[in-house]
């Protein structure tokens, strides 16, 4: 049987462990919030009204489509095209081709960083492989100018992030959203988890300092995975609306 992404790949190490999935959620988060386009995710409503499992959502798609069979994956990903077609439909307007590029390189770059703080470095071979695997994606979702490496969209993805990305009304209402839904621990949490990840544009935009307060911390939680004391630290950290969803992340 064919898969969309091959069983041994090091994509599938990275997205069969709640905690890396996790991370690429809160490194999301940040960036969702300082795209030009994020007035898309407002015109439905969802966004706002519960922006976690709006950006929840848009992770577990990805997750499901590197775990699933090929056919089956391309059938995900024409669905996620679909859905967006419906959207501009009624809006009466084309959600940019920039938009939707911005969106797929952002899991790519918090797919290497996730990992990477978590676990260990990438070889450059890996990092393409990871690349291959979104590229792939793009190209189903018939999206424009793509970068054809891993080196290539380094730079590219520096270029859009200097186009894309602003601080609006937008940024601060989302920030405030998410502060409200996780409450004021966990949101700190969530903060100084993005710090560790996000790339140096955004920790600009958002007045980040370089410093995380969870460099402290992640060495004394990764030594609890070893007895597997890390589901009591996320059962205890984790929103109970996701906790389960969060659990059935990894791959065991």
């Amino acid at each position: 049987m064919k898969y969309f992404v091959e069983k041994d790949s090091v994509v599938r190490k990275i997205w069969g462990k709640s905690d890396t999935v996790l991370f690429i959620f809160g490194g999301a988060a940040a960036e969702f919030a300082l795209n030009k386009a994020v007035d898309w995710l407002y015109f439905t409503g969802r966004l706002p009204s519960d922006p976690l499992a709006r950006l929840f959502s848009t992770v577990s798609y990805a997750r499901k489509i590197i775990f699933a069979e090929n056919e089956s994956a391309l059938q995900i990903i024409d669905s996620i095209f679909t859905i967006h077609k419906v959207v501009e439909n009624n809006r009466g307007k084309s959600i940019p081709d920039w938009a939707y590029r911005d969106v797929l390189y952002m899991l790519i770059h918090y797919s290497i960083a996730s990992f990477e703080v978590l676990e260990r470095k990438l070889s450059a071979e890996e990092k393409e492989e990871v690349y291959n695997v979104f590229y792939r994606f793009g190209k189903r979702m018939k999206l424009k100018d793509m970068a054809s490496n891993h080196i290539e969209w380094m730079r590219q993805r520096e270029t859009d992030m200097q186009n894309d990305l602003r601080k609006s009304n937008y940024t601060v209402d989302l920030f405030k959203q998410y502060k409200k839904h996780l409450g004021s621990v966990r949101y700190f949490i969530l903060i100084e988890g993005q710090k560790l990840i996000i790339p140096e544009r955004v920790r600009e935009l958002l007045k980040f300092k370089k410093i995380s307060l969870l460099i402290f911390i992640l060495p004394f939680y990764k030594f609890s995975r070893l007895f597997h004391l890390d589901s009591v630290i996320k059962k205890l950290l984790l929103p109970k609306k996701y906790a389960q969803e969060i659990y059935k992340l990894d791959i065991k």
